[in-house]
C-alpha cells in the first residue's frame, strides 16, 4: 500500500449544483416541448411551421420512443445529478442514445424546407453539445466520487 486511503464521497463542488440547476431548467423544457407536441397543444404548436406535425406524424414507433427517452434520460440525469446519484451518468447515456437514433432517423427525412437551416439548425447543435457536455460532465463527476 501507498499510505493513502480512499475515503467516501466528496463534498459537493458549487459547480455541480449550478450544472445541475440549469440542466434542470434545460431539460424540463425539453419535458414541456414533447408533451405539448404530443398533446397537440394548439397554442404551442402556432409557433412552429405547420409542416411540422405532419413530419412528426410520419415517424414510426420507434422514433417517437427515441425521443421519450433522449428527453426523459436527459430529465432523470439533471436530477439524479442534483441528488448526487452515480446514476446520473447512466441517464444522461441513455438520453444520448435516444437522441443519437431520433436524429439519425430525420437526418434521412426529406425535411420541408421550413424546417430546415437557420434556427432547426442551430438548436439541434445545441441540443447535441448540451447532451455531450451533461454526459463527460457526470463522467467526471463520478471518477472524482462526486456522485456516489
Amino acid at each position: 500500500m501507498n499510505g493513502t486511503i480512499l475515503s467516501g464521497p466528496r463534498p459537493t463542488p458549487w459547480h455541480l449544483w449550478l450544472v445541475g440547476i440549469v440542466s434542470l431548467l434545460w431539460n424540463a423544457y425539453g419535458g414541456y416541448d414533447y408533451t405539448m407536441t404530443n398533446l397537440r397543444d394548439p397554442d404551442y404548436l402556432a409557433q412552429f411551421p405547420t409542416e411540422m406535425m405532419m413530419v412528426i406524424d410520419t415517424f414510426p414507433i420507434w422514433v417517437t420512443a427515441a425521443w421519450a427517452l433522449g428527453v426523459w434520460g436527459a430529465l432523470a440525469g439533471s436530477i439524479l445529478l442534483l441528488l448526487r446519484s452515480r446514476f446520473a451518468f447512466h441517464a444522461f447515456a441513455v438520453s444520448l442514445l435516444g437522441l443519437a437514433a431520433s436524429s439519425a432517423y430525420q437526418w434521412t427525412l426529406d425535411t420541408p424546407e421550413s424546417m430546415t437551416g437557420g434556427l432547426f439548425t442551430m438548436m439541434q447543435i445545441i441540443i447535441w453539445v448540451v447532451a455531450v457536455l451533461l454526459l463527460v460532465y457526470a463522467a467526471r463527476m463520478r471518477a472524482a466520487r462526486v456522485l456516489t
